[in-house]
């Protein structure tokens, strides 16, 4: 089965959230089960710095506005998975991030940008393609940026590849002017309502979700929370009314990249039958961020956008308390100014027990869920989350509220939970500062009781958090697809 998988990002050619994760190893674990893979990414200078065995692949031509962009054929560095990277210096090459420039504005021509990388996409499904000798079956599109490829194959000729479309976030809409959908080359037809419009403007998203084949989400519980006026952004109605075509598949994670034994950014390696390296990795992160160096003081953790989704208002709202109680807290991120700003004057005003690192900084991550004890991750909506699953992995329990993927992979600590060796963490009834002030107590007291805390610990770090289940549903979802008419 050929599969193209189009995302606008991949780890570790490069990165800003959890979807480059999921990119980066998703395509290895299909490979693995035999699919023939490759992954369409644009050619910013970190994916074209990065990729390894480049070679020209086709030239694709009568593009809007650029007229032509250059495929070059490469691999990834550490799975040698093909990848086809879209070469357009005047699109992508360019100082800044994938979607904002070095000031954190969005590109102005974004729509531009990701309706060439959907064009390309379905220009690449079809009998005509110009790389004639690989014509994909599925065309796996991811977000938004991607949304734009099945409306492309709705009125294409010829077209060979069935498209499923994967939100990974609902939030995240790519809405633009509806001037957009002449100047990208779509038939004035596909805005309408039964189409790509959006209360008087284009969708990337509702493309998506509206042309695509099947829908795929990140998680059980998301699938069917989408459908839901709190968590559809208003596209509530459009996903409920394909909810026989929405497939819910929990991420996993690269278990290769993600471990504590073989981790290089950390001090000492340690698993779960042997703990005792875990403490020397809190006490060297300890150092490096300049906190007492202490032992027994729980040392909280945060990896995180610094957004509202993610709920981290909430623990600077109850930050005082935990720190007059002894506890430490270690925060990596940026995001919202305002929270920036409340997570470093909280550092200001406890030196020594609080580090805020405003920021991306992938080896630094590493040592912060493998040092830390607890891992807080409130989000009022979490379609999957990873981060949850790394510090399960590294025996760090997580603080999550009940929401989209954290429910599906994290089980709250309780007799019973311990008594059958499934608690991996600790989960919030509601996502209010006071139930995550009483969570973190109510976790505080398991990690006084060492004996206790390691059960928890090693039963998380026992979880089959690898891709290899869902992977294979994918596998199955293609075939399922596949034979659709």
């Amino acid at each position: 089965m050929r599969i193209l998988f189009v995302s606008s990002e991949a780890y570790p050619l490069i990165k800003t959230g959890g979807l480059a994760d999921v990119s980066g190893s998703l395509p290895a674990a299909l490979r693995e089960l035999g699919a023939d893979i490759r992954i369409l990414i644009p050619g910013y200078p970190a994916v074209l710095q990065n990729l390894i065995n480049t070679q020209p692949l086709a030239t694709m031509s009568g593009l809007p506005y650029i007229e032509s962009a250059t495929l070059l054929l490469g691999e990834m560095p550490d799975t040698k998975v093909p990848v086809i990277a879209i070469q357009c210096e005047a699109l992508y090459e360019r100082d800044g991030g994938p979607y904002v420039d070095s000031h954190g504005k969005d590109w102005d021509d974004n729509p531009l940008r990701f309706g060439i990388l959907s064009l390309v996409a379905a220009q690449l499904s079809c009998e005509d393609s110009p790389v004639s000798d690989w014509i994909p079956d599925i065309v796996h599109c991811n977000d938004w940026q991607a949304g734009l490829t099945p409306a492309y194959l709705r009125f294409m000729d010829q077209v060979r590849a069935k498209s499923i479309f994967s939100i990974h976030n609902m939030a995240f809409q790519g809405t633009y002017s509806a001037e957009w959908v002449s100047k990208l080359q779509l038939p004035a037809e596909s805005y309408q309502m039964h189409g790509l419009e959006y209360y008087g403007r284009m969708s990337f998203l509702k493309a998506g979700a509206y042309y695509a084949d099947a829908i795929a989400t990140v998680s059980p519980t998301y699938a069917l929370e989408m459908q839901t006026e709190a968590y559809g952004f208003g596209m509530q109605g459009l996903i409920a009314s394909r909810s026989h075509e929405v497939h819910g598949i929990l991420n996993g994670i690269e278990t290769h990249e993600w471990n504590p034994a073989a981790d290089p950014h950390i001090a000492k390696p340690y698993d779960d039958k042997n703990l005792v390296g875990k403490k020397h990795v809190k006490q060297a992160l300890q150092t490096q961020l300049g906190l007492t160096v202490n032992d027994t003081a729980p040392l909280l953790g945060v990896v995180s956008r610094l957004t509202h989704q993610k709920g981290l208002d909430m623990l600077l709202e109850i930050a005082g308390p935990l720190l007059e109680k002894g506890c430490q807290l270690a925060v990596l991120g940026n995001g919202e100014r305002e929270l920036e700003n409340g997570f470093k004057s909280l550092a200001v005003r406890y030196p020594q027990k609080v580090s805020a690192v405003i920021g991306y900084n992938e080896p630094l991550s590493h040592k912060i869920m493998a040092g830390v004890d607890m891992f807080v991750m409130p989000s009022r909506f979490e379609p999957c989350g990873l981060n949850q699953m790394y510090g399960m992995r590294y025996g760090t329990p997580p603080i999550v509220t009940s929401t989209g993927g954290l429910a599906d992979s994290v089980t709250d600590t309780n007799t019973q939970n311990l008594r059958h060796n499934t608690a991996t963490g600790f989960v919030l009834k509601s996502p209010t500062a006071h139930e995550l002030l009483n969570t973190i107590e109510h976790a505080l007291t398991y990690y006084a009781d060492v004996k206790t805390w390691k059960r928890i610990q090693r039963n998380g770090m026992r979880r089959d958090l690898s891709w290899k289940e869902s992977a294979g549903k994918y596998m199955e979802l293609y075939s399922q697809t596949l034979v659709k008419k």
